[in-house]
């Protein structure tokens, strides 16, 4: 008589510590992250872009660096946002002459997919001195209404008050010797002041200018590559379509040479 031990055959394989205490089967953990062919460092494949969807012109730029790369070949997001900086200066290059400062902050921005839009009058309101709040102040309420108003006030009161009440208490007689001086020492402060402000809204202006200048800039060139990626796309889905087309055709003669056998 056969023991029952001897029959029964090797038992299960023994189940770890770790996976008893999680009440579940141990999973082979598999490795997601592969090779950068141009840096050579292994990175997640998230992070990694195949060749042969990014754009023709930014392809045979690499290429022209690595002739060797295969269409399959994966590259990292950060090496192509070095190449796509260097692809913008170029075409920057090719169509400004030399490159500014805007330029290169344009073409940093593309590389890194940063934005380059910003307030810039809010910038500008921190960097304010006490100056130059008073004299944005003091221009503000210089050109109002409420100036001219009070101003006309004043001057109809001075004016009526030394040629109406008794001489003994006029304390500037006609012609107003006193209100003309006041007058001038108002308009040669008031002039300066206003000054300051006006170039303090030049400045102003031009960092609207210069980031309204970016930003279009960086748009032009987005919809630029749009329309390059556009035409990559659909020239590479024409191929698609004729080589189905081709394989349907040779299914079709397969299949009439196979019925003139029959």
């Amino acid at each position: 008589m056969t023991n029952v031990e001897d029959t029964a055959g090797p038992g299960p394989e023994p189940i770890g510590a770790d996976a008893l205490v999680a009440g579940t089967t141990p999973v082979k953990k598999t490795s997601k992250k592969m090779t950068c062919a141009i840096s050579g460092k292994d990175r997640p494949r998230r992070d990694l872009v195949q060749l042969d969807e990014l754009r023709p012109s930014l392809v045979d730029r690499i290429r022209g660096e690595h002739p060797e790369l295969p269409n399959d070949a994966l590259i990292s997001r950060s090496v192509l946002a070095g190449y796509r900086a260097a692809h913008v200066e170029n075409l920057l290059k090719e169509e400004h002459g030399e490159l500014t400062e805007l330029d290169r902050q344009v073409a940093e921005s593309l590389a890194t997919h940063e934005t380059l839009a910003e307030d810039t009058d809010e910038e500008f309101e921190d960097r304010r001195t006490l100056g130059e709040v008073l004299s944005d102040r003091l221009a503000s309420f210089g050109g109002s209404w409420t100036f001219i108003t009070m101003f006309g006030l004043t001057l109809a009161i001075w004016i009526a008050f030394n040629l109406f009440v008794p001489e003994s208490v006029r304390f500037d007689s006609f012609p107003f010797i006193l209100l003309n001086l006041c007058l001038s020492c108002l308009a040669a402060i008031q002039a300066p002041v206003i000054m300051m402000s006006q170039k303090r809204q030049e400045a102003k202006d031009r960092l609207r200018s210069q980031n309204d200048y970016r930003v279009n800039l960086k748009a032009e060139l987005e919809i630029r590559h749009l329309h390059e990626k556009m035409d990559h796309l659909i020239s590479k889905q024409w191929q698609r379509l004729a080589e189905i087309q081709q394989m349907q055709l040779e299914i079709m003669q397969e299949m009439a040479r196979s019925g003139r056998r029959r």
